[in-house]
């Protein structure tokens, strides 16, 4: 049997991941995944392609989503923690997302301080507005928030360890998981025994929700970024990679995104099943 081992919710772009054991699965994905963006003052969207430091920040967020928290892995620098209270009231922003126009809500000035003296750089802290009516593209299209593209990435721990396979064949150490950040790791037997068993997975059913495939996961710097040192340490995986996973659209890719087309809720262990399969990408 195929079943979830891993749920992480990334609820700040960029910033670290929550692995939690259960999660409402909302239209946009899980709860409050990628609700909150970093921005610079001119609204540009902060990445670790360009700021690694951003894999060092915590956000813990509570159910309600009224509260968020961020504290640092490692606080050498003794900048401590900032609690927010969410506000959904406050004007609304420009913001940009690899140069395609959204808006924000602004979440103050504390915040705003302390994630500038983290990252050393002018920074503000943004929400999805509840008017958010964003659309990823893809074999299935679905809202999504400000996720990279579609709303839930979806990776199999066979395709992981193939990765690392290959690698250790060059002289390199196996990575984690958390260098994709995937919202669901899919293991055990059956389908998910085979790597990139995802690639080809049209219709995804979990727990009474379903998931539509949108596209494969195509893969950048970030994953060059060691998620617990919040530094690079390049030139893996991309090196690897770029041997046996590059499309004809020149990219690198590895996992794949789904829309959501039913929500519910989801838990570690739950079965994974494979309604309707397709061909890869090529």
């Amino acid at each position: 049997m195929a079943g979830v081992t891993e749920l992480i919710c990334y609820p700040v772009k960029g910033c670290a991941g929550t692995p939690v054991s259960e999660a409402v699965l909302t239209p946009a994905g899980l709860a409050y995944d990628r609700a909150f963006m970093v921005i610079s003052e001119d609204g540009v969207f902060r990445t670790q392609r360009r700021d690694p430091r951003l894999a060092l920040i915590r956000p813990a967020i509570s159910a309600d989503g009224r509260r968020l928290v961020l504290d640092l892995a490692d606080d050498a620098d003794g900048h401590g923690a900032v609690r927010i209270d969410v506000t959904t009231s406050a004007p609304r922003r420009d913001v940009d997302l690899f140069g395609t126009a959204f808006r924000g809500i602004d979440q103050g000035d504390d915040v705003a301080a302390w994630l500038s003296g983290v990252l050393g750089t002018p920074s503000r802290l943004v929400r999805v507005p509840p008017e958010h009516d964003r659309i990823a593209d893809g074999l299935v299209p679905g809202p999504s928030g400000y996720a990279d593209s579609s709303a839930v990435h979806l990776l199999s721990a066979a395709s992981l360890d193939l990765l690392n396979r290959r690698m250790a064949e060059r002289g390199s150490p196996p990575l984690p998981m958390d260098r994709f950040r995937p919202n669901i790791v899919v293991d055990g037997d059956d389908w998910a025994a085979v790597p990139h068993a995802e690639d080809r997975a049209r219709r995804i059913t979990v727990a009474g929700t379903e998931l539509g495939y949108a596209k494969l996961a195509v893969r950048c710097a970030v994953t060059l970024v060691a998620q617990e040192a919040g530094a690079r340490r390049g030139p893996e995986p991309l090196r690897t990679l770029a041997g046996y996973r590059r499309v004809a659209s020149g990219g690198v890719v590895f996992g794949a995104k789904f829309s959501v087309i039913t929500p519910g809720k989801l838990s570690v262990g739950d079965e994974v099943t494979v309604t309707e399969w397709g061909e890869a990408e090529r």
